[in-house]
């Protein structure tokens, strides 16, 4: 039954298992095996054992005729799986002694496995926790995506700059997924609409095919299995042998090459018009195969459209698949000859809209004459949509104006709810970005606050705490987070607090002998690891946390014999290709780097790491070995932030603003374990009001103007002193982000860090207590209250009766 965990395996007959898969799957035998195959036949023995419960959890939904949740994004950022999968079956020992049985290193062979290059940040891993707590939760779903060959890109620095390299995770074969060359879709763009009467055709230009693959998304206990389907553009005809025969032998592959190039890049530079039109490309593709297979599996449980908002709910996660509420209503209305305004209401019963960003190019807007170009039927029924709302609404909120197509009143209106993700910024997307169509339509946000997902954010990733933390309170932690705060009354332990402490340690030790090996820089796991790591962009204030270091650069070497905490300044994180600034601020880092590491008055003091190629592996690696963590973001910008859980989980307070989750966070940790500083959301708005707001604060603060006129003359670019002068006229002249005005805040915030953590008990018993009081922030709580408040989905472990035969998928 589903509410009973299956007998596992021994660890012989795992071995027994992997050997199989060795032989059959690979081809080796163990004497010429190398580790890429020792892991494939790992991981291909592990998805063996999760195929039980996948099959079995589809017959139940088919059986329980139960409604679906289905997740359409963008970004499923899964990272490593061998761990994830093996934690979830509870055969993480049964698989490491299988492998010391056959002679491997169990560590070094998860270790190789490259991360599915399936996003970018933290909208991609919530994604992931998402679908890993649906399973948990057992709520039948499946998770929408596109298969990208290449990823968003690989980073490195040369000359301290960004270089982006294609990422070719699938250079190798992907051991989890299942390719189903049955599910197959064919989908337009481009082309005409035929008009006969009432009824409308449309008669696409281009036409791709949209093929699935699936991965199984298994649950803790291995009790529910979901389905991540990917899809990939291929061509309708593969290869032109008339064209290859003329010996136009480039131009017999051009309809595979152009096919491919929707599913090849995430987020590919839109800074041209042809990028652009890619973007919207891949929106639409992914989002019209995701709608058609919803619509096939209705029609395979013998349901009538008008049943769909009581079988079906689907989640746009952000404004990229906004393109649902209109290709929905296409093919009901062109396909399946429902009336509009029927078509329009049975859509908005199925969708459900989160909104991620209060920045108003993060809510996408198409140029109309692209839009058409692309989508000439779709732009029709936005005007009907439009239309439909001005009428019922009498709202002046257009979703076509000045020339644009706005996705994310499109995505609202469409929408039967609105969910913001943290509680502030719920509030300011009422207040702000949709505050007309709030007053209109005022029962249709509300808030989620995201969640992280206990079992690769502790359990895994931080495995000496897991073991501290079972041998103190037990192992029904990982299914039910909050259990944490029976540590609470351990605080005021010593002997708890020494073992915390000695995790940490542990974990610090391990970082270093990482960047040792792989990045040769040498850091003092003694100092205090001080981490931001996360995309890099202006409002998340990377240059403030590099202005504050070159100024406490400055004092250290003003005041060599004071007694500095040491500190190793930790960054990481990737910039979009075509963001100018952002890349400006990297190379920045890297040079300021370059200075201060060189330095001897400040050696031992004063250290700035930043590894390339930032990911889901590395953060797993870093945040629990984090001290302090950098969640300071100009306030009213950050939706929520997950990175902030992972740490303070992990035991790492946190200095940081009041955005998006913070604010929660410091709620439930206490003001007091918390390092709070900077502009509140309210009175950013209003200081932005203010003549000359950054020029003031500069004005009144020595030590920022000191740094700031250390990069405009060159001191950390001396071959080209000039490099950073318009990022620097920008603080002085613009600031939209407020560095300049929270700098002396938050300097002062960390000198009152360096005086907490001067003291190691106290420190400790602050980083127990975060640990202790962020159990609310699973996203196990999320999609429970997504499922009550937003889609009316329900479990269905240890519910139905299994049926025999054929599973439908």
């Amino acid at each position: 039954m589903l509410n009973e965990r299956r007998n596992l395996l021994t660890a012989e007959q795992f071995a027994e298992v992997i050997l199989n898969h060795l032989t059959s799957s690979q081809g080796k035998d163990p004497e010429h095996a190398s580790i890429y195959d020792w892991r494939m036949a790992l991981s291909l023995a592990l998805r063996d054992q999760v195929i039980r419960p996948w099959f079995a959890s589809t017959r139940t939904t088919y059986e329980a005729e139960a409604k679906r949740v289905y997740y359409l994004s963008m970004e499923f950022l899964v990272g490593r799986l061998i761990e994830d999968v093996a934690t979830n079956l509870r055969a993480e020992d049964v698989a490491a002694a299988a492998m010391r049985s056959l002679g491997q290193d169990y560590g070094q062979v998860v270790r190789d496995e490259p991360d599915a290059a399936l996003g970018n940040g933290g909208l991609g891993r919530l994604a992931a926790c998402f679908m890993d707590s649906l399973a948990t939760l057992g709520i039948p779903a499946y998770g929408y995506g596109i298969r990208y060959e290449h990823g968003l890109f690989e980073q490195h620095f040369k000359d301290g700059q960004q270089i982006e390299t294609a990422e070719n995770w699938l250079t190798q074969r992907y051991a989890w997924e299942f390719e189903r060359p049955e599910v197959r879709y064919e989908i337009g763009f481009g082309g005409t609409v035929e008009k006969s009467g009432q009824t409308s055709k449309w008669i696409p230009a281009e036409t791709i095919i949209a093929s699935a693959y699936d991965t199984p998304v298994v649950g803790w206990n291995g009790l529910w299995a979901n389905t991540l389907r990917l899809w990939a553009a291929k061509p309708v005809k593969v290869f032109d042998l008339d064209s290859f025969n003329r010996g136009e032998y480039l131009a017999a592959s051009e309809l595979e090459a152009l096919a491919r190039t929707i599913s090849r890049v995430l987020y590919p530079d839109d800074t041209s018009e042809a990028g652009k039109e890619l973007r919207l490309k891949q929106e639409y593709f992914f989002t019209a195969a995701s709608i058609k297979d919803i619509l096939r599996r209705l029609d395979s449980e013998g349901r009538v459209v008008r049943d769909l908002p009581q079988r079906v709910a689907i989640q746009l996660n952000d404004t990229h698949p906004a393109i649902a509420g209109p290709e929905l209503v296409r093919l009901l209305v062109d396909e399946r000859k429902l009336e509009m305004e029927n078509a329009i209401d049975i859509a908005r019963g199925c969708l459900g809209y989160t909104n991620h960003t209060l920045l108003p190019e993060a809510l996408e807007r198409w140029p109309e004459p692209i839009f058409k170009r692309v989508l000439p039927r779709h732009l029709e029924i936005v005007r009907e949509i439009e239309s439909a709302h001005l009428k019922a609404s009498g709202s002046p909120v257009r979703i076509l104006e000045d020339g644009d197509v706005k996705m994310g009143e499109l995505s609202f209106i469409m929408a039967h709810k609105v969910n913001g993700v943290s509680a502030l910024h719920s509030d300011l997307v009422r207040e702000t970005v949709f505050e007309q169509l709030n007053r209109d339509y005022p029962d249709r946000i509300l808030n989620q606050t995201n969640g992280i997902t206990p079992r690769r954010w502790l359990h895994n990733c931080n495995p000496d705490l897991r073991i501290l933390i079972n041998d103190t309170i037990g192992t029904g932690w990982p299914a039910d987070l909050e259990q944490l705060e029976k540590l609470v009354p351990h605080a005021q332990d010593a002997g708890f607090l020494e073992a915390f402490k000695a995790v940490k340690a542990k974990n610090k030790v391990r970082v270093a002998n990482w960047l040792k090996s792989h990045h040769y820089i040498a850091v003092d796991p003694d100092a205090m690891f001080d981490a931001q790591i996360k995309r890099i962009h202006e409002y998340k204030r990377q240059l403030m946390n590099l202005l504050e270091t070159v100024a406490l650069w400055n004092e250290i070497r003003d005041n060599p014999n004071a007694d500095w905490v040491p500190r190793v300044k930790i960054f990481g994180g990737k910039a979009a290709p075509g963001y100018v600034v952002a890349k400006q601020i990297i190379h920045l880092i890297n040079d300021v780097a370059a200075v201060i590491n060189a330095d001897p008055q400040v050696k031992g003091l004063l250290k700035i790491v930043y590894p390339e190629n930032y990911n889901v592996s590395m953060a797993e690696l870093l945040i629990p070995a984090t001290n302090l963590s950098e969640q300071i973001s100009t306030a009213g910008n950050e939706a929520s932030g997950t990175g902030n859980m992972k740490f303070a989980l992990n035991g790492a307070p946190t200095i940081g603003t009041l955005d998006g989750a913070n604010v929660e966070i410091r709620e439930r940790v206490g003001a007091e374990n918390f390092f709070l500083f900077g502009l509140t959301a309210a009175e950013v708005v209003e200081r932005r009001k203010q003549q000359n707001y950054s020029a003031a604060a500069i004005a009144v603060s020595q030590r920022l103007s000191r740094a700031l006129e250390q990069i405009e003359n060159g001191v950390f670019s001396p071959g080209d002193p000039d490099r950073y002068q318009g990022l620097v006229q920008d603080l002085r002249q613009k600031d939209y982000f407020l560095v300049t005005c929270d700098f002396d805040d938050y300097f002062a915030a960390q000198r009152r860090v360096d005086s907490a953590y001067a003291d190691q008990d106290s420190w400790t018993r602050m980083a127990v207590l975060n640990t202790a009081r962020v159990g609310w922030f699973s996203s196990d709580r999320t999609i429970a209250d997504y499922a009550k408040d937003i889609w009316n989905a329900h479990s269905l472990i240890g519910g139905a009766r299994q049926p025999k035969g054929e599973v439908p998928r």
